[in-house]
């Protein structure tokens, strides 16, 4: 914690730092039990962080759930900006956590990449902002990963086209949903999120959605949480009957 900044360098926690762990533990709960699942059927474990940033939550994670247990068990980092990932590696080296590895790829980059396996347990994305989300649901789609865990933030793309056609769209009493800027950017993340469940439950994952309070980048966030079942691929209207 302290190589992260979270703790100063008297291992005290200011009131950020304290917001931050204890957002990165309330979801590490939601973790730990799909890592016990997969290690009670398996002996390796793969798992991907998409937009991983300064790797908070992969740090983390491994000190918590994979140090002394790497036998067959590895993290991946994938963030676009080199800095950070250079940053990663340094640290994982000081640490001795071999088995981390980060790397500076695209989304496209990263499903070719044979610098990760042809197929992954989990993908995780930590506030992946805006359409990075959607990336790594790409990725975790081709790489069909057993769990999917999302936190996403900052959901423009909807809400820019919401405010782009507004005034054509005045004309409908519907419009009236997100009339008010506020009501634009929270429909237009609501919206967002229902559509990447639908996407999720179309490729054959059960899906959960729970609410995570007091989280940074806004007054709440969304936990989605998606388990391949191979389930039918239903089109949403059929799901309607």
């Amino acid at each position: 914690l302290k190589e992260l900044h979270i703790l100063t360098r008297d291992g005290k926690l200011n009131q950020d730092s304290r917001r931050k762990i204890k957002q990165v533990n309330h979801l590490c709960q939601f973790i730990e039990p799909l890592l016990e699942e997969i290690r009670a059927d398996q002996a390796d474990l793969r798992l991907v962080d998409h937009g991983a940033g300064k790797s908070y939550l992969g740090f983390i994670l491994y000190d918590a759930y994979f140090k002394g247990r790497e036998a067959g068990a590895h993290i991946y980092g994938i963030e676009t900006r080199a800095e950070l990932v250079g940053k990663s590696r340094e640290l994982a080296a000081r640490l001795g956590f071999a088995e981390m590895t980060f790397l500076d790829l695209t989304v496209e980059q990263s499903i070719a990449s044979e610098r990760l396996p042809p197929r992954v347990d989990i993908v995780t994305a930590l506030h992946a902002c805006n359409t990075a989300t959607d990336d790594a649901i790409r990725f975790a789609l081709a790489k069909r990963a057993r769990f999917i865990v999302l936190v996403p933030c900052c959901q423009a793309e909807v809400a820019a086209t919401l405010r782009r056609n507004k005034g054509q769209a005045l004309a409908s009493p519907l419009a009236e949903l997100w009339r008010h800027p506020l009501h634009t950017r929270e429909f237009g993340s609501h919206v967002t999120n229902v559509l990447r469940c639908l996407q999720l439950e179309a490729h054959g994952y059960q899906v959960s959605v729970t609410e995570l309070v007091g989280w940074e980048h806004s007054m709440k966030n969304e936990l989605i949480i998606a388990r391949y079942k191979d389930l039918p691929r239903r089109r949403p209207a059929e799901r309607l009957h």
